[in-house]
């Protein structure tokens, strides 16, 4: 059920990707309008995100979970009626509170609920479920575009339902018992003066940063050197998610036998390495090869580096701290564009995969020096 949530979570924006051209006559509206869909989407859910963070260890997981995907099923089940531009942008700002609540509802029961090594496994089920969702949902939003722009709302309805199953099946997890004092979002944030939860926090943005970097300029880089047109680019963009299916399983047997911080460590130096060489390839295959070195990089950091953060964070305020880390994911995604965009117009495409890059094998560096000060998958010093 949790794996069903997290991919609502990621359809709310990959579905409508491929939609957003479709959008242009029918609202009356420009490509670079109707691109604000998805911004207005992205910000509410990093800022609700927070709001959302400072109840969640205050109240049953089920009393947050089950509204918000109320919200999101509404909102899309409205938006399919609804043809004037600036209506649909409230009502995707509306659906990204939905989705605040539902990413880190997911992640919080995991940690009620496992630990250790099961932990690791559950969590590369969700980030499974992500990777699906990054291939699938925009398939699917392509698919239901067919029979009218609208359509691609109709599968956020299908939350509606699925709330209802919650109601009936899903089992509250909170430790009503444990805690009897909390200090809501000032809590989570007294928590970042933990210098391992910081870094922690900040190798999701950064992970995020680069995912985004990718998903963002190798199309560009597709387009520019091999001539592939937006269809192709796309196909060429599910390798990494194919990659993080076949991959996942492989998270736990891994922390096993070494170290959350190693496999973290991994995950950057792959991702890391294989946008530094995007900046050089020179034929389709090497492309190809890269972008499966991306996705084996990607669902080794990300996978790990959520089992570290619910590790690491104390149980009265971890609800606060998923929240900031769920955060600041959002972040690292709009700084993405931005960022780089200013390297691009001032060094070239080249200049943008050799600064992700650097970025990406400086955080493995990094945490690789801090390995000791962090938590293994048992809770034993790495």
């Amino acid at each position: 059920m949790l794996c069903i949530v997290a991919f609502f979570s990621m359809a709310g924006g990959a579905l409508l990707a491929p939609v957003l051209p479709e959008m242009v006559g029918p609202l009356h509206t420009t490509a670079q309008n109707v691109a604000l869909l998805m911004s207005v989407f992205t910000i509410s859910t990093a800022v609700f995100t927070l709001v959302i963070g400072h109840f969640t260890d205050r109240v049953n997981r089920k009393r947050i979970l089950i509204p918000c995907l109320v919200i999101y099923g509404i909102t899309g089940l409205v938006s399919f009626f609804v043809a004037d531009f600036a209506s649909l942008l409230v009502l995707r700002f509306l659906q990204g509170i939905g989705v605040a609540g539902m990413t880190t509802l997911a992640m919080l029961v995991i940690g009620d609920v496992y630990s250790g090594l099961d932990r690791v496994a559950a969590m590369s089920k969700i980030s499974i479920t992500f990777a699906l969702g990054s291939v699938f949902a925009p398939v699917i939003g392509g698919g239901l575009a067919i029979f009218g722009w609208n359509y691609a709302f109709l599968f956020f309805a299908l939350s509606l339902p699925f709330a209802v199953l919650v109601i009936l099946y899903l089992p509250e997890t909170r430790n009503q018992a444990a805690v009897v004092h909390h200090e809501g979002m000032g809590g989570a944030l007294k928590c970042l003066k933990d210098l391992p939860i910081l870094a922690t926090v900040f190798m999701g943005f950064s992970i995020f940063f680069l995912l985004f970097a990718m998903m963002i300029y190798v199309p560009f880089m597709l387009k520019g050197s091999f001539g592939y047109a937006s269809g192709a680019s796309g196909l060429m963009l599910a390798v990494p998610g194919i990659t993080c299916i076949l991959c996942a399983p492989q998270v736990r047997p891994l922390t096993g036998k070494y170290s959350l911080p190693l496999v973290i460590v991994a995950g950057f130096i792959c991702v890391g390495l294989s946008m530094l060489f995007l900046a050089c390839a020179q034929s389709v295959a090497s492309v190809v090869l890269l972008l499966l070195l991306f996705g084996v990089g990607l669902i080794f950091a990300q996978t790990a580096i959520d089992v570290q953060l619910i590790q690491l964070s104390p149980p009265a305020t971890r609800g606060g701290v998923i929240a900031i880390h769920s955060c600041m994911k959002y972040v690292g995604q709009s700084a993405a564009p931005i960022v780089l965009g200013i390297i691009l117009v001032f060094f070239g495409l080249s200049a943008v995969f050799v600064v992700a890059g650097i970025l990406g094998v400086l955080v493995a560096l990094v945490t690789f020096a801090m390995k000791r000060r962090f938590s293994g998958p048992a809770g034993q010093p790495a």
